[in-house]
């Protein structure tokens, strides 16, 4: 299993948020590399963000979330173009799950397991 995962789900719809685009960054100094991309399937999910083994250092990340996209897909206008979360990674070789809970007009995260 990847070593980050992330889950969408539409909680208007009460549905998976599908065919998302996703973008994993890490920071380096003042700016941020990508490391990984993806779009989200049927089940809001992305398999395999990373490789199987593939183990990040301690340090800042970044999801973005192409939220926009989502919602012209869906023909609805949301008020947020983008949705990103930044996260730090203490370098226990954890697994982390960030979630997005999504509307049109809002959006939530936690940790998740």
């Amino acid at each position: 299993m990847s070593q980050i995962t992330t889950h969408v789900l539409d909680i208007t719809r009460g549905l998976p948020a599908r065919e998302l685009p996703i973008t994993l960054f890490a920071q380096t100094g003042d700016a941020w590399q990508e490391l990984a991309s993806g779009i989200t399937n049927s089940d809001g999910r992305i398999a395999g963000l990373l490789a199987d083994g593939v183990v990040l250092d301690a340090g800042v990340y970044r999801m973005h979330f192409e939220t926009k996209c989502y919602f012209n897909a869906n023909n609805e206008k949301g008020f947020y173009p983008f949705v990103d979360i930044v996260f730090e990674l203490d370098g226990t070789n954890s697994h982390y799950h960030i979630p997005l809970l999504l509307t049109a007009f809002g959006y939530s995260t936690y940790r998740g397991s």
